[in-house]
């Protein structure tokens, strides 16, 4: 089944040009009916694909769905929504940005997908780069797996310029240890929304970055 009509993206793509609480509210009954209720459907749907290979989710849609309030205390852009919806599937869901999970967000102009250890507080860093030191050529084995690679590319993140002096020399034969974040992206085209084949190939995304995703949990662990 198809989770979402062409209603969705142009929510959206209206949203984008009159991106005020005047606008929202006066097109509420929309957002809750075109893109709110599906979006909680097609969420409910992916956790239930994801809990076949994870059994330890045990999250529901709620759990897992960003807010699509923008928290704009500390940003220059006082625009009041997001112009996507967004969550985030894992045993912890929407709380939790340092454990790797399946992160996607639907626009009017793209789905994008994320995954991977985003936001690590200094002592889960610390633990990432030891089991990277100690488990390098699996660590090289899992990104630079083929299917890996033709979906995401590479691992990124912002980087330290100088790291400790423990880790200098496994930095020459793995860079990436001097990464703060180890996460990966892609960017699917819009027009597959409204299609039925949708949850099928999130799936695909899913299914390229579990090896890494399973390493890098392991990389958190004391």
């Amino acid at each position: 089944m198809s989770y979402f009509t062409s209603d969705f993206t142009g929510f959206f793509k209206e949203l984008s040009k009159n991106n005020t609480t005047d606008w929202f509210n006066t097109n509420r009954k929309t957002y809750e009916k075109n893109v709110k209720e599906p979006f909680a459907a097609f969420v409910g749907e992916m956790i239930k694909r994801i809990k076949k290979h994870e059994p330890d989710i045990l999250i529901k849609p709620a759990d897992a769905i960003m807010r699509i309030n923008k928290d704009i205390r500390f940003s220059k852009d006082k625009t009041p929504y997001n112009t996507y919806v967004a969550a985030n599937i894992s045993p912890y869901g929407k709380k939790d940005k340092a454990y790797p999970g399946f992160y996607f967000q639907l626009s009017h102009d793209k789905i994008s997908v994320f995954g991977g250890a985003y936001m690590l507080e200094p002592d889960a860093l610390l633990n990432m780069r030891n089991y990277i030191a100690k488990n390098g050529k699996a660590f090289s084995a899992v990104y630079t797996d083929k299917n890996f690679k033709e979906k995401f590319g590479t691992i990124q993140g912002e980087k330290n310029k100088r790291i400790p002096e423990e880790f200098q020399a496994a930095a020459e034969k793995e860079p990436l240890i001097a990464n703060k974040q180890f996460f990966y992206s892609a960017e699917i085209k819009p027009g597959i929304i409204t299609k039925k084949e949708l949850p099928d190939e999130l799936m695909e995304y899913y299914a390229a970055g579990k090896k890494v995703n399973e390493f890098l949990r392991k990389g958190l662990k004391k």
